[in-house]
């Protein structure tokens, strides 16, 4: 059994596997600036082998001496690997360790020349003489104050670097997340976490309330915190979007806080809950709103503000139709059909038409109606109307499937938005359109609201776009109904083809569908 990567010295001690080793770093084999993780090779004593360490570090270099709590594994290709779960830096014990510690590269000046004449100067006390006297360094040939400067200030980042990670330890954070902290907040973290532990949640990605929480309790936040009860409402918002929902009544909202922030020594009140989500929509932190039913709704302000920009978009779009010759767009359908010896249905007919001219238009349907059918011959229309056609779907199977279909490549709608993962965005948008005049978005029914809203907002001003679902079908798993609410609105054109087709008539599963339904 492996002991999970994220626990505190605390939890730690529950793990019998767990041990303390030391040693030199000798070299990195990968190191992530930005999340910190690390595989390196470690020096030990009385060992003829070096170690692989593996763990995140907020800043490691070849030369440190290390003592590092955790656990050991065997890696199916690398083998024997030491998983670090803590550690912190001691100072190497003699001239060499000193003189390749100092020569690193650790400390910005001090090259391995540099390193060797101030060690050759200082001995075994060269550490303590740039801690506590270093203007002494004068002393050493080459060195000039300037430089000397520039060692001093480095050495601080270093001393800095070294407080936030005992701290943040020492307070029940793993070293994943001390790593994560350290490098949001630099030399804020300690007065940040002090502070506002709950910041956390909201600024680092992968530590969440619960985890913050926990760090408040273990440096003596108070339960009733103002802190405490504003991050528990986004929370709760939080999980209810991952259950698909944009918002939820205050009512109910109050009754998830209280039940989350309840603690054997505090239980806070709805009348407390209620005045904390008054001043946070007086400061735009959280927004409020009331139905036809003068219930207040409240959002997180990125669902609220998405949810009305993505109304906008699509409402500004109808408002301006593409104008297209209908009579031609009949004349070809008739060519097409008596061509290929085929019937489209007065809705299927009806379909392709709307997909002539409209800027926005919803095919909808049950099994067996053929969406599929319908959606192929739209395709043929604008490959003849000289269309740039660009066909995507929420998954990779789905998009498989409308490539086979049509005969074109379709991608996931993050590949065609160019999904960036270092930014977590997409380089397609409003300001870098898609070049394609007329766009497909199959299984439209799987479109949560921010994934529709990066769609929408990067189609061309003058682009056709089709949304094909069945709102029967797999819902989102990201908040919104997207599909739904745009055919429940009244305002999108909408084609529902309700005809079975004959061989469809004969599939148990498409019959026993359309009975359910």
């Amino acid at each position: 059994m492996s002991t999970p990567p994220n626990l505190s010295p605390q939890q730690v001690s529950a793990f019998p596997q767990h041990e303390t080793i030391i040693g030199v770093v000798e070299r990195l084999t990968f190191y992530s600036a930005e999340s910190g993780y690390t595989v390196a090779r470690l020096t030990r004593p009385r060992s003829t082998e070096l170690t692989t360490i593996v763990g995140s570090f907020a800043n490691i270099q070849p030369g440190q001496t290390l003592q590092l709590t955790g656990f050991w594994r065997d890696h199916p290709q690398f083998g024997p690997q030491f998983q670090v779960v803590n550690y912190k830096e001691t100072k190497p014990a003699t001239i060499t360790g000193i003189e390749k510690y100092l020569g690193s590269g650790l400390i910005k000046g001090v090259g391995p020349v540099t390193a060797k004449r101030i060690v050759a100067h200082f001995g075994l006390e060269t550490l303590d003489i740039i801690e506590n006297q270093i203007e002494r360094l004068i002393e050493v040939q080459g060195i000039a104050k300037k430089r000397i400067t520039l060692i001093k200030n480095a050495w601080s980042t270093q001393k800095a670097i070294k407080e936030v990670m005992v701290f943040l330890q020492g307070h029940g954070v793993s070293t994943t997340y001390a790593v994560k902290i350290y490098k949001q907040y630099k030399d804020e973290a300690i007065a940040t976490v002090t502070k506002n532990p709950y910041q956390l949640a909201a600024d680092i990605y992968g530590i969440g309330f619960l985890t913050a929480d926990k760090i408040a309790r273990n440096i003596g936040i108070a339960p009733d915190s103002e802190f405490r009860y504003r991050a528990g409402i986004i929370h709760c918002l939080s999980v209810a979007a991952e259950d698909g929902h944009c918002y939820l009544p205050q009512s109910q909202l109050i009754e998830s806080v209280i039940k989350l922030l309840t603690t054997e020594s505090h239980q806070p009140t709805e009348e407390a809950i209620a005045l904390i989500i008054k001043d946070m929509a007086l400061a735009d932190d959280l927004i409020r709103e009331r139905d036809e039913d003068k219930t207040l709704l409240c959002y997180k302000p990125a669902y609220f503000h998405t949810e009305q920009n993505l109304a906008q978009l699509i409402r500004q779009r109808l408002e301006n139709p593409v104008g297209t010759d209908i009579e031609r767009v009949r004349d070809w359908i008739d060519r097409f059909t008596a061509s290929r010896k085929i019937q489209l249905s007065e809705q299927q007919r009806q379909a392709v038409e709307t997909a002539a001219y409209s800027k926005i238009m919803i095919l909808t349907g049950g099994p067996g109606v053929g969406k599929t059918f319908t959606t192929h011959t739209i395709v043929s229309l604008w490959k003849a109307m000289g269309k740039s056609i660009a066909l995507a779907a929420p998954t990779g199977r789905a998009a498989q499937r409308l490539g086979e279909m049509t005969g074109l490549e379709a991608k996931t709608i993050h590949r065609l938005l160019e999904f960036d993962p270092r930014s977590r965005g997409f380089k397609r948008d409003s300001e870098n359109p898609l070049p394609h005049t007329a766009i497909i978005a199959d299984e439209a029914s799987m479109l949560d609201l921010f994934l529709a809203y990066s769609l929408v907002k990067a189609v061309l001003a003058g682009a056709l776009l089709l949304l094909v679902g069945d709102i029967d079908q797999l819902p989102s798993v990201g908040p919104g109904q997207i599909l739904a609410d745009l055919i429940n609105s009244g305002r999108v054109p909408v084609v529902r083809l309700t005809q079975v087709f004959r061989q469809a008539q004969t599939s148990a599963i498409i019959t026993a569908a359309h009975q359910i339904n």
